[in-house]
């Protein structure tokens, strides 16, 4: 007998006796005066049974079978093992047609000892930051570096945008590699194929978007500022406004949707049996798709802020690793360990002595530029190259050609100048 039962057998029991007014016990068991007057009725001294609901040790027609909880178990253990509730619910109802709500699903694992992979944190307070109001008002973007393969194949690393109006993943790709600039510049050119050119990006303060250092040239203490990044000077030709988060927590959309990520597409990887980065972006494709439609939400304002490129705009050359090199008196430029010829100009005219622009693109295609002229296109592979920064010519590099230092994907130098 629960304490509620006993309570109400000792209220009635009272008003049978004539020792409370049926006023009195209604007011008592938050009950109406006739639902007392029919307890009363019921009421039998020497037994509790009439305390008891009708219903009870029924099998309602709406319960769960015996069968069906079985098939849940087993398919919890052997199919969907470290899905949470909400998800294996999602599952069972799009994959194997159980229509289920998540709390019977949760009932029926906790029964069987069978406890949820993700823990609930209690609430706290924060401050937060109310969202955009229009889409492509703000672009959040972050990397995980993550065993999203749990030991099946190699340690990737997962580089995205999301947007800030609605939580909507614009763009999203695995890699081998660590966070670098070849990353984001992939992820941002999907993006902008997709949607548009958003008008801000949240990002944090890793020096792949802006210079963290105290080191300043001549040239950068003449001009007043720092040299771009090579992903900070993509993100300005755009026009896209930088904004750095100065610390964890104020990155927190963006840092929940990876932990979403880390336990929702880790479940997706590991049902499919991803083993390799291709098997891995194609679930990762096929997830946002599905991210989107569950956790997305509209934005408060109809209006969109993302932004067409402009017309004969040249978005490849903007998303490369750009450097600038003199041109050498025999008419080349060196890039690391490599000497490149450059071809003539009409009627044999040479160009000795200026600065050109060497674009190391996305398909692993070198370009070279003397302005707006494109001189030779030849491929290379894209991981043999990737300076941190432009490199600004000075005049006593143009007196006498050096290349600056090479640095590889992660930033760190790879190789020394070479004069």
């Amino acid at each position: 007998m629960s304490q509620k039962e006993f309570q109400r057998v000792k209220v009635i029991e009272n008003a049978a006796g004539g020792r409370l007014s049926v006023r009195e016990a209604s007011r008592l068991l938050h009950l109406s005066q006739r639902q007392v007057q029919r307890l009363k009725r019921r009421y039998q001294p020497d037994s509790t049974d009439w305390v008891h609901h009708g219903n009870r040790g029924r099998s309602m027609p709406w319960a769960v079978s015996v069968p069906q909880q079985q098939l849940i178990l087993t398919l919890a253990r052997s199919k969907y093992p470290g899905f949470n509730d909400s998800h294996l619910t999602e599952k069972l109802h799009s994959e194997e047609n159980l229509t289920v709500s998540r709390e019977t699903v949760r009932r029926i694992l906790r029964a069987a000892k069978l406890a949820s992979p993700q823990k609930r944190r209690p609430r706290k307070y924060r401050s937060r930051r109310p969202p955009r109001p229009r889409f492509g008002m703000m672009a959040l973007t972050d990397a995980s570096r993550h065993d999203w393969l749990q030991g099946r194949g190699p340690t990737l690393t997962l580089i995205g945008f999301q947007d800030d109006a609605t939580g909507q993943i614009l763009a999203a790709h695995f890699q081998l590699e660590a966070e670098n600039t070849v990353g984001y510049l992939r992820a941002l050119h999907a993006m902008i194929t997709a949607h548009g050119i958003p008008l801000s990006l949240y990002r944090d303060r890793h020096s792949i978007f802006q210079r963290n250092d105290s080191h300043w040239t001549l040239t950068e203490q003449l001009a007043g500022k720092q040299a771009p990044t090579q992903l900070g000077q993509a993100l300005e030709q755009l026009g896209i406004q930088q904004i750095p988060a100065y610390s964890p927590q104020a990155k927190g959309r963006i840092e929940r949707a990876w932990r979403t990520c880390q336990d929702r597409l880790v479940s997706e990887l590991r049902l499919a049996q991803a083993t390799t980065l291709a098997e891995a972006n194609a679930v990762l494709t096929q997830f946002c798709a599905d991210y989107n439609q569950r956790f997305a939400r509209p934005p408060v304002q109809a209006a969109s802020d993302f932004r067409r490129l402009p017309r004969r705009f040249d978005l490849a050359r903007c998303l490369s690793l750009r450097y600038q090199r003199v041109v050498a008196a025999d008419h080349t430029v060196a890039l690391g360990s490599q000497s490149i010829p450059l071809p003539p100009l009409p009627a044999h005219r040479g160009y000795a002595g200026e600065t050109v622009e060497l674009s190391h693109q996305l398909d692993g295609t070198l370009r070279i530029y003397r302005g707006d002229t494109l001189l030779l296109a030849r491929p290379l592979p894209l991981q043999e190259h990737a300076d941190r920064r432009p490199v600004q010519i000075t005049s006593a590099q143009k007196r006498k050609p050096s290349l600056p230092r090479i640095y590889n994907l992660s930033g760190r130098p790879a190789l020394a100048a070479v004069t």
